[in-house]
């Protein structure tokens, strides 16, 4: 992936002087509201509202932004739509910085909106003015006490600054979630709603905040992506920069017509491109504002675990259980405390557990230090980057709390690099203690759990993301080919192969007489495939013909096919049938490219044959991908093991699958501007040394 080094956006969060056209003396109307926040925010730059009166809300006001005396960094339009055009001419005029425009009417109402509104984007590019919106609730930077936007939830009182930021495509939506935020003590250090995103977009936004060090985690709410390259530049550079990113998507996109042609557009869908993308950078995809604002608040106090080894201890065994059940059924590792820490837990409290999880039992109702000798051990003798302790109602017991509340900080300050997630009801000035020494409070257990595997995911996104960057197989070395305008399967293979991807042996046969020439040469049992750059799915129209054990039974299948056929496509162009022997044995698999509108070529990989759509077990990666990627891959699928061998029979060669996708994966990513997709279907998987380790029986190449 190659990307233009982005474009600064430092005069929309950072200026030193904001003028707002149309500000209003009402503090509570949209031009108003900015001016009464930027003064409460304590925005230490100039504010210019502008309007014919001399004075706004105690400022001197200036008629015409021209009037301004200095230099204007950032400017707020917020006039009805008929005026937006004069305004932005003003402020080009004047050597505006940057615009954020909250006036609506424009793309998100009609044809004629959005013709009005591409004008203006282009006299923004072409004058260097980076424009959030229109229709954009605006924005702010609590660090900067830049406070551009009519949100409502800052009137009644603006927030102390935090390290969280957050960019929305919904102002709504977003301001919702930034309240629900403050009402649970959290802070943003930085929000900005994009509005109809005629200029900077979701994908700019993450990428500046990539770069900015008071952020210590990034949200996003999201509906679409017009630039997945920028997206994916972001994206990189957020993970490069250690900076968990979280993303509400929404909207899944109705398959095209075209899809359908393979099943690798039919699956691929925007929802799944979306999916892999965000898993190739350690994108947690969040689901509900809760998860989003969980895992938002774990990032902002604590730290990210070095890997997914969870300790629980608690003092209800039920907890315990509940917990072990969960973290394993995510994906976390709970290990045994080692024999030596076992004994010393239960020379602490003899009827205790001493595995993992560890159930304190009653023992400790009377003496609370024994809960935290027993943490100590845990973390002392075993090897565990997250610890989740349940506490009940421990939190609101002042005689607790005086035991409990100093061993946990210095426990806290002696392993500063481990999680630790506290499961307990607290009182608020407990609460803000513990948090400001960077433990964390979630009340429920699930919540808990679920979290501290969100923010494991995050090294492990890392580490994938850095694997990304490593320089990927060169494009470049596969030179483009001519294809046929619609390619069959035998020119579709020929073409494959030459990328490197091997195929079983065939034959053409062009008539019945070529049939049972070729037959016996091929070898039996054999297959028969009808050759046709009309039929794609062969088998639903009697195109297929499997087990044939000598001549005459394969001129019976040649006539019974060539009858079926005629009478269910008529006007087929048949060119024959390949004849191919028998492959028996191996694991039938599907490697699929199909060319994404956003993304562009990605390369698929799952479990194929006849039951790939009932399975729909694939996984996908924006192309071209290298050896370690395809690997993962390989591993992401439900159906692994049946590749790694099962009931005794061999494992498969993962080698050859993983090399046949880079291989695919190039040809489609050199293709893609005449390719919308490939299917290699199946692929048979087989043990090293059988046939290679696997050949493709079929392949469909489909030209835009």
């Amino acid at each position: 992936m190659t990307q233009s080094t982005p474009r600064s956006l430092d005069a929309l969060f950072r200026p030193n002087s904001v003028a707002i056209i149309g500000a209003s003396s009402d503090p509570k109307k949209i031009g108003g509201r900015p001016i009464n926040h930027l003064k409460n925010g304590g925005f230490k730059g100039a504010i210019y509202p502008i309007n014919p009166q001399p004075e706004v809300q105690g400022l001197k006001a200036y008629a015409s932004l021209h009037d301004v005396p200095g230099a204007v960094d950032l400017a707020v339009i917020a006039v009805p739509a008929a005026g937006a055009p004069a305004a932005l001419d003003e402020c080009i005029s004047k050597g505006v910085r940057a615009v954020i425009m909250f006036s609506s009417g424009f793309g998100e109402i009609d044809a004629a909106g959005r013709a009005v509104q591409d004008a203006m984007v282009a006299q923004c590019r072409a004058a260097g003015i980076p424009m959030i919106g229109p229709n954009s609730i605006g924005l702010f930077n609590s660090v900067h006490g830049l406070y551009a936007t009519f949100m409502t939830s800052l009137d009644k009182g603006i927030p102390p600054p935090g390290n969280i930021g957050m960019v929305s495509q919904s102002g709504a939506l977003g301001a919702y979630m930034q309240a629900i935020a403050t009402d649970r003590g959290m802070s943003f250090s930085h929000f900005v709603a994009t509005g109809n995103e005629a200029d900077v977009d979701v994908s700019e936004c993450i990428g500046w905040m990539a770069e900015d060090p008071a952020i210590k985690v990034i949200l996003a709410y999201m509906e679409g992506c017009r630039d997945g390259a920028r997206l994916r530049a972001s994206l990189a550079r957020a993970a490069a920069n250690r900076k968990p990113v979280v993303i509400m998507k929404v909207g899944k996109s109705e398959r095209g017509a075209a899809a359908a042609a393979s099943h690798t557009g039919a699956l691929a869908g925007a929802d799944a491109i979306f999916d892999a993308v965000f898993r190739e950078y350690g994108v947690h995809r969040a689901s509900s504002v809760e998860e989003m604002l969980d895992i938002a608040y774990a990032c902002s106090h604590g730290v990210l675990p070095r890997s997914d080894r969870l300790a629980v201890i608690t003092v209800s065994g039920g907890v315990g259980v509940m917990a072990a059940d969960l973290a394993t059924e995510i994906g976390l590792d709970l290990p045994p405390l080692p024999a030596d820490g076992q004994e010393a837990v239960r020379q602490i409290v003899p009827f205790a557990s001493g595995v993992n999880p560890i159930d304190t039992t009653a023992q400790t109702l009377g003496d609370r230090t024994l809960l935290v000798r027993m943490l100590s051990v845990m973390l002392e003798k075993g090897e565990f980057d997250s610890v989740f302790s349940f506490m009940s109602n421990q939190g609101h017991s002042v005689s607790d709390m005086a035991v409990l509340k100093p061993a946990l900080i210095d426990m806290r300050a002696r392993f500063p690099d481990r999680l630790f997630v506290l499961c307990m009801r607290a009182a608020a000035d407990v609460r803000a203690e513990l948090e400001a020494n960077g433990l964390l409070i979630i009340e429920d257990p699930s919540r808990a759990i679920r979290t501290i595997a969100a923010l494991a995911g995050f090294s492990k996104g890392f580490a994938r993301a850095a694997q990304s960057a490593v320089p990927i197989e060169s494009v470049a070395a596969m030179a483009k080919v001519e294809l046929p305008a619609k390619p069959d399967e035998a020119q579709s293979k020929a073409i494959l192969a030459r990328a490197g991807i091997a195929f079983a042996p065939e034959h053409t046969a062009r008539n019945r007489d070529e049939v049972l020439k070729l037959a016996d040469k091929t070898g039996f049992p054999l297959a028969m495939k009808v050759l046709s750059p009309d039929i794609q799915h062969k088998s639903d129209v009697g195109g297929v013909a499997l087990g044939i054990e000598n001549a005459a039974a394969a001129g019976a299948a040649w006539d019974a096919m060539m009858a079926t056929i005629k009478t269910k496509v008529p006007t087929a162009r048949i060119e024959g049938v390949l004849l191919s022997p028998m492959i028996s044995g191996g694991v039938e698999t599907v490697l699929g490219a199909h060319r994404d509108p956003v993304f562009g070529p990605v390369v698929m990989f799952g479990l194929g044959g006849v039951f790939i759509e009932v399975l729909r077990d694939v996984v996908f990666r924006p192309a071209p991908v290298n050896l370690d990627q395809a690997h993962a891959m390989i591993r992401e699928i439900r159906g692994f093991p049946l590749l790694t061998g099962v009931r005794g029979k061999a494992g498969v060669d993962l080698d050859r699958i993983a090399s046949s996708l880079v291989a695919l994966s190039q040809f489609a990513a050199a293709h893609a501007d005449s390719v919308s997709s490939v299917e290699i279907n199946p692929f048979i998987a087989l043990p090293k040394g059988v046939q290679g380790g696997g050949c493709g029986v079929d392949a469909l190449i489909v030209r835009d």
